[in-house]
């Protein structure tokens, strides 16, 4: 089977940007790993690698500097679409992210915009529970300390190994 493509979709900014300079390392039913350079790089952000969580909703990316050091585990609540006939994968940001630090502090961040996106009739309350349900299971695997598993699955996929 060939390779789908991907896009990337934002709420805020509104926004789809096809990923078609990334590499998929990885598929199976339940998850997509890819390892992409920024689209528009920034002062500390240059590359990551990125698994999509199919069934539960969320993607967990490594972000990186260009010197290969870590910045943080960044994790966006998402949804997806597919559609066969084009074989496209279409990810919709919907806006809550954790960030997971090396020192092992923990952020959550953009909710607010969930509120703004909620008044403005961006993003639908059929939309936003199945989103607030994923990120509170992401928030207990992080807190529970199984989050270690996702990490060490990405690890091993970036790293050449199979799950």
């Amino acid at each position: 089977m060939d390779k789908p493509i991907l896009y990337r979709k934002r709420i805020i900014p509104e926004e789809t940007v096809k990923l078609d300079k990334d590499e998929i390392l990885h598929m199976d039913e339940d998850h997509i790993v890819t390892r992409w350079n920024a689209i528009k790089p920034k002062k500390v952000l240059h590359h990551g690698c990125s698994c999509y969580f199919l069934k539960e909703g969320f993607k967990v990316s490594k972000f990186y500097r260009q010197d290969g050091s870590l910045i943080y585990w960044y994790c966006d609540i998402i949804e997806y679409t597919y559609d066969p006939k084009e074989n496209t994968y279409v990810f919709t940001d919907l806006l809550a992210d954790v960030l997971i630090f090396p020192d092992g502090r923990v952020e959550v961040i953009d909710v607010g915009e969930i509120a703004d996106a909620l008044a403005d009739g961006n993003l639908s309350v059929e939309q936003m529970i199945p989103a607030l349900r994923s990120l509170d299971d992401l928030l207990g695997r992080i807190y529970s300390g199984s989050f270690s598993d996702i990490q060490e699955m990405i690890n091993r996929i970036e790293d050449g190994k199979e799950p």
